[in-house]
């Protein structure tokens, strides 16, 4: 017997179906967001908070340590953690919390202890039907989407790397057909593999600098597409196509070069903890470069951010400097717009509907506030709890907050927290 669905049935299914398909995605599909900027494009969210903070949608208690971050892609949330003394690649329902799948990704026992504490501090990068994460151990592996199963992997060892103090803590970067990862080494820092089969591609056989603890930033520089990454003591740019050294900017740190890179236009910028502060300079055609500030100009300090990152909106920079406060900078000039020190503590940001996300590192206060050059607005602001039992003593709570689909997510070693913001 043939079935026949009713026309209003049919009709309220398609205009379902069609208004799912108009639904714009706000997906974060890896570290910092789609474009590592920790911009989020979403609207409509909230402008201020209950009095308790937003409601909590759901909690997972069993993500083990580490600092690992989000991404959120396709109804799914991935991130790190630790289990049965092993790195793992966990797989949630980004919906419900539900824990759908868990890959392996190498030998927790395996590194050195830290006093900060231990597990995996990169957050995976999603692509396609792949997931693709790197673990302290130098561990890289690729698996599939749908339910980690391992497609390949390779270690930074077999690149020519050896381990940084704190380990490995690079979230790859997918451009195209190449993941793009910094083991260091006189093999060559930089390295492209083949998404699909990890082979190696190139290596920057003329950046041999040892790993630092940074990111990757694309982007496409006087019509040549490049990859802008940083060591302890440089800033480069490396061709996209084959791995040459483009340019290379001195830039001496202390102890550790963490926050990602910014790159708008022409203009590279990058700040640095433990008193080294902001740099900036841009790319003329010949790949010669041309400072815009440093120390010599008196404007460096204004941004010593250690590892809770900047954001560009329009021309101004935004993060926490420290002994500064939360800092508002020019991009053009590097000068100081303005500056809180006594609101809010050391934190991460992120970005959001015209709101900064910021998260206190030695509280797990969240506070929204204005995002505006004319100074500290605050909103709203809650207090992440419970916390974590099992992280290091001298650890904080240093995952970047995420939003992303009217949801925000945060994390504190084994436990994280899902929020409703829309």
């Amino acid at each position: 017997m043939k079935r026949t669905i009713p026309i209003l049935v049919l009709g309220s299914f398609c205009a379902a179906a069609a208004l799912r398909a108009a639904t714009p995605s706000f997906d974060w599909p890896q570290f910092r967001g789609a474009n590592r900027d920790d911009i989020s494009k979403e609207t409509g969210l909230l402008a201020q908070w209950p009095a308790d903070g937003p409601a909590k949608i759901w909690s997972y208690t069993q993500a083990g340590l580490g600092y690992s971050g989000f991404s959120v892609v396709g109804g799914k949330l991935f991130t790190m953690g630790t289990r049965d003394n092993g790195e793992i690649l966990i797989c949630l329902d980004a919906t419900t919390g539900k824990e759908l799948w868990v890959s392996k990704i190498g030998q927790f026992d395996s590194m050195p202890q830290k006093n900060w504490g231990e597990g995996p501090r990169g957050t995976p990068t999603v692509d396609g039907a792949g997931v693709y994460t790197l673990g302290s151990d130098g561990t890289l592996v690729a698996v599939r989407i749908a339910d980690g199963k391992e497609l390949w992997r390779t270690t930074m060892a077999d690149l020519g790397g050896k381990i940084p103090g704190w380990g490995y803590t690079e979230s790859v970067l997918v451009d195209g057909k190449q993941v793009v990862c910094t083991p260091g080494g006189s093999k060559g820092a930089m390295a492209a593999l083949d998404k699909a089969t990890g082979r190696v591609l190139w290596q920057s056989e003329k950046w041999t600098d040892g790993a630092q603890y940074s990111s990757i930033v694309p982007a496409d520089i006087n019509g040549q597409r490049q990859y802008v990454q940083r060591s302890l003591t440089n800033i480069v740019g490396i061709a996209a196509k084959d791995g040459a050294l483009l340019w290379q900017q001195p830039y001496p740190g202390k102890t550790a070069m963490i926050p990602t890179p910014i790159v708008k236009g022409n203009q590279i910028y990058v700040a640095s903890g433990y008193g080294v502060g902001s740099l900036s300079f841009t790319i003329e055609p010949g790949n010669q470069i041309t400072m815009l500030y440093d120390e010599t100009a008196g404007t460096s300090k204004v941004m010593k951010n250690h590892h809770g990152g900047v954001i560009l909106l329009g021309d101004k920079l935004y993060g926490y400097s420290d002994g500064v406060g939360w800092t508002c900078q020019d991009f053009k000039t590097g000068a100081l717009v303005w500056a809180e020190k006594k609101a809010l503590q050391k934190g991460a940001i992120a970005y959001a509907d015209g709101h900064f996300y910021c998260l206190e590192e030695g509280t797990g206060n969240v506070v929204l506030v204005d995002a505006s050059p004319t100074g500290w607005s605050e909103k709203s602001r809650f207090k992440l709890d419970p916390q974590s039992s099992i992280r290091s003593p001298q650890g904080h709570i240093w995952t970047h907050p995420v939003i992303a689909n009217g949801r925000l997510y945060l994390r504190d070693q084994d436990l994280i927290f899902c929020y409703a913001v829309k």
